[in-house]
């Protein structure tokens, strides 16, 4: 029986992030956007990034890098902890 030799990177259809987290993290900041009365492309503008990027963070279909939450926070006008506190409240429990 011959050995199967290591295939490098990811198995097919993985993806780079965990989906609920990157869900919740988008809820969270369309839900301050929206409570604030901030259209995404202000927000975008404000936060130094494309109109289609937010949508995309917004949906769930990318988890931005650290400075980018920091970004987002500070156009929020808020803190990157409550960003996160805020995250938190929107996971299931069993992601937590």
């Amino acid at each position: 029986m011959q050995k199967r030799g290591i295939q490098r990177g990811r198995p097919t259809g993985a993806t780079t992030f965990e989906a609920g987290p990157a869900r919740a993290f988008g809820d969270a900041v369309r839900s301050l956007r929206t409570e604030d009365g901030i259209a995404q492309e202000s927000l975008a503008h404000l936060a130094g990034i494309e109109r289609s990027h937010m949508g995309k963070i917004e949906r769930g279909e990318h988890m931005p890098t650290l400075a980018m939450i920091l970004k987002i926070a500070r156009a929020l006008g808020r803190s990157a902890g409550e960003l996160i506190l805020e995250t938190e409240a929107r996971l299931p429990k069993e992601e937590i």
